[in-house]
């Protein structure tokens, strides 16, 4: 899985950080987020598909390939 933000569409809500904090982020200064891992373990990948469905800006998108 490779995992994709799209900042400029980010609303700083921050359920990512929440859900999965050793791969998103928010910057200091705005609240975006911010990718700390485009291709998390395995053992992540339930917690990322849980971050990119509860993003209510859909900034987040999962390429499986």
């Amino acid at each position: 899985m490779r995992v994709e933000v799209d900042a400029p569409k980010c609303v700083a809500a921050g359920q990512c950080v929440l859900i999965a904090p050793d791969v998103f982020d928010q910057s200091e200064e705005d609240g975006v987020v911010v990718l700390l891992d485009e291709t998390p373990t395995d053992a992540l990948h339930d917690v990322v598909r849980e971050s990119a469905m509860s993003c209510p800006a859909a900034a987040i998108r999962l390429v499986v390939p």
